[in-house]
């Protein structure tokens, strides 16, 4: 069965220059390492429901991840995880991102969670909530997967950025936005120079029937040169 390709609402709707300033305000709200980061390693504990396993992990970028854990499953598991850390981490720029889209919002912000922003031509209909100058909920939809992100809390780093440290996964069918998981992530992180890096992350997800909870504990940071 063929379906519709989506529409390209990008070359039929104009850009909100209001919409386009308070994604940018809360873009760079966001906290990030500084763009001269060159990475880090640390020694790397996972537990999964009690079962611990203890390692390494090298990060120098977003797909520069290396883990290295005596269970090959896990070691996969983490690698991806942190992995996601380092991509949300990395600095880049507005212009490089969602600024190269076009930007719309509705007028009512009566939403609990705030204003909803949509961005037009990035082929995933991505949309969000902006609320108190950051992004308080993310919206995404691929051909296997649609997911939405609800920020539950954040902190405010040294250099008055928010950094997530509580946030909530909930991952659909597309096809008939049937629910298929939630994941709820809580971290915590440590300053080390002039970085803010990852100390702990749970997460709490449900596979095969049950609850699992798993944890990453990041230990002996060290900055790379």
């Amino acid at each position: 069965m063929q379906h519709a390709a989506p529409v390209d609402t990008a070359v039929t709707v104009a850009d909100d220059p209001q919409a386009r300033a308070l994604l940018q305000q809360a873009f760079e709200n966001t906290a990030r390492w500084q763009p001269d980061f060159r990475g880090f390693s640390a020694d790397l504990t996972v537990n999964t429901n009690g079962q611990l396993v203890s390692g390494t992990v090298v990060v120098k970028g977003p797909r520069e991840v290396t883990v290295q854990l005596p269970d090959e499953a896990i070691q996969k598991w983490a690698q991806e995880q942190i992995g996601m850390i380092a991509v949300h981490r990395a600095p880049r720029k507005f212009e490089e991102s969602d600024g190269k889209h076009r930007l719309t919002m509705e007028a009512g912000d009566e939403h609990p969670l705030g204003r909803r922003l949509d961005v037009h031509g990035d082929g995933m209909q991505s949309f969000y909530r902006i609320k108190d100058h950051r992004i308080t909920q993310i919206n995404r939809k691929m051909p296997h997967v649609a997911f939405t992100i609800n920020v539950e809390e954040s902190s405010t780093t040294q250099d008055q950025k928010q950094l997530t440290t509580k946030y909530t996964v909930y991952y659909f069918a597309p096809q008939d936005g049937k629910l298929r998981n939630v994941e709820s992530f809580t971290d915590a992180h440590v300053r080390v120079g002039s970085s803010d890096l990852p100390a702990t992350r749970r997460i709490i997800s449900y596979e095969n029937g049950a609850v699992l909870v798993r944890t990453l504990t990041f230990t002996n940071h060290k900055l790379l040169g």
